[in-house]
């Protein structure tokens, strides 16, 4: 049986950033370090994590006074921020930069006296931070369908902004429906998505024309590991989104003579060398690599925790 390796896949560098936050601080302060949520939706990031001193807590009432806290990759609102500073606690911002992109050009249409759209997944933690940081509030949409219910102040003096996990085909459909009944909003595009984001979505593309089944391996709370998973399934292969190889089942692979092995941009590779290595316990396996892009983005870590050297320069 092929077995194909999607290229790129798991971490991105958001999430590596994210990581060698809380890792950083851990050395740098000593335990414990609290993290408010999820640093990123991988449960085996989490509980490693933990082991090496870091308290993860739902809210910020949880941290002791004068005690570091760490906000995770998906952002905040400014008023957990403000509330944090309020509290007296020591903040180390742990939000993708390119979240934060989101968060300031959001800010920046607003500033235009501009009403804000924002495209994104009700519930999720990037999509709050989002709502709370714009001024004056968004507007928020998942699907070109609900583009037609919405009721705007001005339609000459509209923006939108996206969550920045999301499909891109799908993103597209919601930007057109978007223009269409409001020719002079504003936005960018489906810039917005992150380029790691993009790059699994067309590595999975690449995949579908090889395999017969895929597997990603990704937090089922993960927004751009389900998004991997419903594409394949778009293009016509069966998915199956799980943790870790312990999920995997032996019925899957029936008549399969290809699988499709990729990760979403908060999972290990060592999930995946998991995975590859219970298939390998289960059928005779080839081994390959899809051609794909490889991807050298690193960001720069906050001031607090920076290096002196010129390893932690930003891409």
């Amino acid at each position: 049986m092929r077995v194909v390796l999607a290229q790129p896949r798991g971490f991105c560098a958001g999430v590596e950033r994210a990581i060698e936050i809380v890792e950083r601080a851990i050395e740098r302060f000593g335990p414990p370090v609290y993290v408010r949520h999820e640093i990123v939706h991988n449960r085996h990031v989490v509980e490693g994590l933990r082991a090496k001193g870091a308290v993860f807590v739902e809210e910020l009432d949880e941290i002791p006074e004068g005690r570091f806290a760490i906000f995770s990759a998906h952002g905040v609102s400014k008023a957990v921020v403000q509330d944090a500073h309020e509290r007296g606690l020591n903040v180390i911002d742990a939000t993708c930069p390119l979240v934060s992109k989101v968060h300031n050009e959001g800010t920046r249409y607003a500033n235009q006296d501009r009403q804000v759209i924002l495209i994104g997944h009700a519930g999720h933690p990037e999509v709050e931070g989002t709502m709370g940081q714009v001024p004056g509030g968004v507007l928020l949409i998942s699907t070109a369908q609900d583009v037609a219910a919405l009721e705007v102040k001005d339609p000459d003096k509209l923006a939108y902004v996206t969550q920045t996990t999301l499909s891109v085909d799908d993103t597209r459909a919601v930007i057109e429906a978007l223009k269409a009944r409001f020719p002079s909003i504003v936005g960018p595009d489906t810039k917005d998505i992150c380029y790691a984001t993009q790059n699994r979505q067309t590595a999975v593309r690449e995949l579908a024309k090889e395999v017969d089944v895929i597997l990603v391996v990704g937090a089922p709370n993960s927004s751009n590991s389900n998004r991997l998973k419903e594409l394949a399934e778009e293009l016509g292969v069966r998915s199956y989104l799980i943790e870790d190889a312990s999920q995997l089942s032996q019925d899957w692979l029936e008549g399969v003579s290809a699988v499709g092995v990729t990760a979403g941009a908060s999972a290990p590779d060592v999930l995946v060398q998991d995975l590859v290595a219970k298939l390998k316990r289960l059928r005779d396996v080839k081994l390959e690599l899809l051609t794909g892009v490889e991807e050298n983005v690193r960001f720069r870590l906050p001031p607090e925790l920076a290096a002196s050297d010129s390893t932690a320069a930003a891409q």
